[in-house]
């Protein structure tokens, strides 16, 4: 029911942790986070280049989703983490890890369907740990041939690194195009330098 939720452009909240019952979202506007458009700012470069920091992917994605929860106000659930957790164990959902030594510092968590891929929820426990997350996801969804990276929303957090927010009927277009498309999440092997990360979003934004 999820999966089909995500390709009808729908997705899945709850009012508050400790509330049960699970709604579902179609917002009239939506943001995106254009893939050719992802911005990285003097500073995270500087972060990204001096690689003080390790990144995994899907290495353990059940601390992610715990960090993403662990807020004061949240609208991951149980329900909807056990749910999370299970499309993690088909290979629809997956996370993006910042680890500084044996501490994870900041993450992103996501679903892949087709070439979209609908991110979910991120964490900082670090400063710019959720942007570097980002920068490296981005990158995976470009060599993974992902045209979608919807955002749900548009803070000014996601706004300072080129998301946009467009109609409904606007995101239903891309998101029909983008489930037609034979994207890979997995295509990215390794992790690539951080030097490789600037120079290829450097060079389409």
């Amino acid at each position: 029911m999820l999966l089909r939720a995500y390709a009808a452009g729908v997705f899945p909240m709850a009012d508050s942790q400790e509330n049960p019952e699970i709604f579902w979202v179609d917002p009239l506007d939506r943001g995106i986070l254009p893939l050719d458009k992802f911005h990285i700012s003097r500073t995270l470069k500087r972060n990204i280049r001096h690689e003080t920091f390790q990144i995994r992917t899907n290495f353990d994605f059940f601390s992610v989703l715990k960090g993403c929860a662990d807020r004061n106000e949240t609208w991951i659930n149980d329900s909807i983490f056990q749910l999370y957790l299970s499309l993690h164990e088909m290979g629809f959902a997956h996370s993006m890890e910042v680890w500084q030594e044996d501490t994870l510092v900041g993450g992103v968590y996501g679903v892949a369907l087709g070439g979209a891929f609908f991110g979910e929820s991120m964490f900082s426990r670090r400063k710019d740990a959720s942007k570097i997350a980002l920068a490296y996801l981005v990158d995976r969804l470009r060599v993974g041939g992902f045209t979608l990276f919807d955002t749900q929303f548009i803070t000014p957090h996601l706004a300072s690194l080129g998301a946009v927010e467009i109609s409904r009927a606007h995101y239903r277009e891309l998101l029909e195009q983008a489930l037609l498309v034979n994207a890979d999440f997995n295509r990215q092997v390794g992790t690539p330098s951080g030097q490789d990360v600037i120079q290829r979003n450097t060079q389409t934004s």
